[in-house]
């Protein structure tokens, strides 16, 4: 169908249509309440109009700070009802790399639940730009401050609700923040088409099916757990959200609303399957878990598969500038034993909406077999970095999304993840950009030089180690440097170890270390091709 006759694609849609045809089904349940995909439909409409009263017009940005909650699913629609962006920032952070995002985006409202209200203080104490600040929760609502719920149940016994002016096609809808390999984070701006490509693309990808009941209990600052959002939208799903991961919860939960589907990261699983209740709990509900973000141990893999008999099991690889599906591993491959189980290595095949190649450093793609760099296009991939046209034009050169990541394909299409093109850390499912880590130690004044890598964790994956150079004359010891770092940046960035090295760093012919080098006493003897 041409762009021209074609009807705009508005995610907003989504929610509109859920309303229409499921009224008066369950749409959220969180903290023991339940509200149906009309009253879902109302509040977010409402919220839009209370958006639109404090100055929010097209194209402004709204921040969200606060745990997951039916707010935060809520904001996911607000915004775009009246084109305004969403930018969900990560509570993990520090208030000093919150405010960095803040800046750099510029929002005019910040929502915060009443669990960040002291974070919220400081950032409009730093952020001009922030003119409203409203909370959300039924606690007692700060001076200064809007009750969202008190302005929610006004709004909708009033009926004095705003004209929708939803956003629309290749305009952004959210802005995502993640980690960038410069120090500096980058703003994904994502739009319509990318979420509705794919939302189209989950349902038969993970075999969903409509009325399932969803369980988000990763963080919803995350693309990996909000893309649930949509697909639970579209499916007339039920989505029972937990304010964040708790292993107990997580099972007793399941239980209690006959979950059928859970979206996991390998640290999640570990700690699942350790949990010492782990069997009492009935989880005969579940009929498809999928899991990514990070490497999957085949120890781990053989735990799940045992441990849930009959539950279809899914690998996704992506990444938030591609909305966030790039490959799947069905659940028929993950077995062990047969001709299938020689995929249980591999991250799957692309999904339908995506073109994927490895090429080589300039750009041409290379044979089976043969190892480069992962290059995607589709309908999902991100319009561009915010506010950054050279990062943007450099990651989209030649009409490819450059993913940084390096891997081949087998004879069959079968993508193999061979190590990160940018020295990514992912651990518990979090990425670490070593260079802001980096930045951080070399601040210290006994640091001569240090580089930072992942090195294996029998539970988070990876765990952020650092490798460090001192000063001549110059004396200080781990501890001391770990809690340095904790004070720039967030927890879980920060190293867990170190080795402080009296040699200097091993240097290519240009002068760059050879993290390579410094990875292998870590890495060899393992099943893993990271180094």
């Amino acid at each position: 169908m041409s762009t021209s006759t074609r009807q705009p694609t508005k995610i907003c849609n989504l929610l509109i249509k859920a309303a229409e045809t499921w009224p008066d089904q369950p749409a959220i349940s969180f903290e023991g309440k339940t509200q149906s995909w009309q009253e879902t439909l109302n509040r977010c409409h409402a919220a839009a109009t209370l958006l639109k009263s404090f100055g929010v017009n097209k194209g402004d940005r709204v921040a969200f700070l606060g745990l997951n909650s039916n707010v935060c699913f809520e904001s996911y629609y607000s915004p775009a009802m009246i084109g305004a962006i969403l930018v969900p920032v990560n509570y993990r952070l520090s208030v000093r790399e919150m405010v960095e995002c803040i800046e750099d985006c510029t929002p005019k409202i910040l929502m915060v639940d009443y669990h960040f209200v002291s974070q919220a203080q400081e950032i409009r104490k730093h952020c001009n730009c922030i003119t409203t600040v409203i909370v959300s929760g039924e606690k007692t609502t700060p001076l200064n401050t809007i009750s969202y719920e008190e302005s929610l149940r006004r709004l909708i016994s009033q009926k004095e609700l705003c004209k929708l002016t939803p956003s629309q096609d290749d305009e952004t809808v959210i802005i995502f923040y993640t980690g960038g390999t410069t120090g500096r984070s980058k703003g994904v701006m994502l739009s319509n088409i990318n979420f509705q490509c794919n939302t189209d693309c989950s349902a038969p990808l993970y075999r969903m099916e409509e009325g399932w009941t969803f369980i988000i209990a990763g963080p919803l600052f995350h693309l990996a757990a909000g893309a649930r959002i949509f697909s639970c939208s579209a499916l007339g799903g039920h989505a029972v959200i937990l304010p964040k991961f708790d292993v107990e919860a997580m099972l007793r939960t399941v239980q209690q609303y006959r979950v059928n589907s859970a979206t996991l990261v390998p640290t999640m699983f570990q700690m699942l399957l350790d949990y010492p209740n782990f069997e009492k709990y009935d989880l005969s509900s579940l009929k498809m878990v999928a899991y990514g973000a990070a490497p999957m141990s085949v120890a781990l893999l053989t735990r799940i598969i045992k441990a849930l008999p009959g539950v279809e099991i899914f690998q996704t690889f992506g990444m938030t500038e591609a909305s966030p599906i790039l490959t799947s591993l069905d659940s028929k491959y993950h077995v062990l034993e047969g001709a299938n189980s020689s995929k249980l290595g591999s991250v799957g095949k692309p999904v339908d909406h995506v073109e994927l190649i490895v090429a080589d450093e300039n750009d041409n793609e290379l044979p089976a077999g043969e190892t480069g760099q992962i290059l995607v296009r589709g309908e999902n991939i991100m319009t561009g970095y915010w506010q950054l046209p050279e990062t943007t034009a450099e990651a989209l050169k030649g009409g490819w999304y450059h993913t940084g990541d390096a891997g081949y394909l087998d004879e069959e299409g079968f993508l193999f993840l061979e190590g990160r093109v940018k020295d990514m850390i992912v651990s518990g499912g979090e990425n670490v950009y070593p260079i802001e880590v980096e930045n951080v130690l070399a601040g210290h004044p006994a640091i001569k030089e240090c580089a930072v890598i992942g090195i294996p964790h029998e539970t988070w994956g990876e765990a952020v180690h650092a490798i460090v150079v001192l000063e001549e004359s110059q004396q200080t010891n781990e501890q001391e440097l770990i809690q340095f770092c904790r004070e720039q940046i967030a927890h879980y960035k920060c190293p867990v170890s170190m080795t402080f090295r009296k040699d200097p760093m091993p240097l290519s012919p240009i002068n760059k270390i050879l993290k390579t080098e410094l990875r292998k006493p870590f890495w060899e003897g393992r099943a893993s091709k990271l180094i």
